[in-house]
């Protein structure tokens, strides 16, 4: 019973020899050019009936086993006696040997091939993705505040802290002598008085070194108090001098007269 073979299944040729070599369970080495020739031909023939295209290395292919096929068949020359020449003595040509070799390289590359195309489908069940930044899911390391710190350490800085402590629950109680605006009005207009009306005074004269700012807040706003009330008139020489304070108002026993000051 014939096989049909379809041309699709091989790549080329040598697909085909070898295709037909392990159908025949052979080595590659013990091919029967007879029988490769005779299936060969089987296969162009039914690619013939079948009215299917037939590349040009099949038939090359097909030639070339017929040339290997007629040298078989043809008879051997006669074997020289090379016993006196051994340099010139040659090997038996094997007609089949480029065939066979270009078989066992086909076969090689044929595996690496084949080898490869299992790989890229095991490639292609896995699938991968760009690393992500997983740090956001990590436990986080509790870090002890004590490590490496001993028992006395820590008794040396409870009682330290003890000591700091002492010291700021000691209560002090501090007197503040306050000096009221009007009270400092008093003691301006005293120091117009022995000169009268139309003398003067440096605002500097008003303060001494050992006032508190206190005092010389006072002082500033008991100066601008008689400015007010139009008592004193104050002005400068020349720009960033000092303050000339000139009086302008009545002097009388109690100050000012007609005057009361609440703060």
């Amino acid at each position: 019973m014939a096989v049909t073979y379809k041309l699709e299944t091989f790549e080329g040729p040598l697909d085909l020899l070898l295709h037909l070599v392990d159908k025949s369970e052979i080595d590659i080495q013990d091919i029967s050019i007879h029988e490769i020739t005779d299936q060969y031909m089987e296969y162009l023939q039914s690619m013939q009936e079948l009215e299917l295209d037939i590349t040009s290395e099949f038939l090359v292919m097909a030639a070339t086993l017929l040339s290997i096929k007629s040298n078989q068949l043809l008879p051997k020359p006669p074997v020289m006696e090379w016993e006196d020449y051994p340099e010139y003595e040659e090997e038996e040509y094997d007609p089949r040997g480029d065939l066979i070799r270009k078989l066992i390289e086909y076969r090689k590359y044929k595996g690496i091939a084949e080898h490869l195309r299992d790989r890229e489908e095991e490639r292609s069940l896995i699938f991968s993705k760009e690393p992500e930044d997983l740090s956001s899911y990590m436990q986080e390391t509790v870090v002890n505040p004590v490590e490496g710190l001993h028992v006395q350490d820590l008794i040396s800085a409870f009682q330290k802290a003890l000591r700091k402590a002492a010291r700021r629950t000691q209560v002090a109680t501090i007197h503040r002598d306050e000096i009221s605006v009007k009270d400092r009005i008093r003691d301006i207009v005293s120091l117009f008085r022995p000169s009268g009306r139309g003398s003067k005074l440096m605002f500097t004269n008003l303060l001494h070194q050992e006032m508190t700012r206190h005092e010389i807040v006072v002082t500033f706003l008991a100066v601008l108090e008689l400015m007010k009330l139009k008592q004193v008139r104050c002005y400068q020489e020349k720009l960033f001098e000092d303050i000339v304070i000139q009086w302008q108002g009545e002097l009388d026993e109690d100050g000012v007269s007609d005057v009361e000051i609440d703060y």
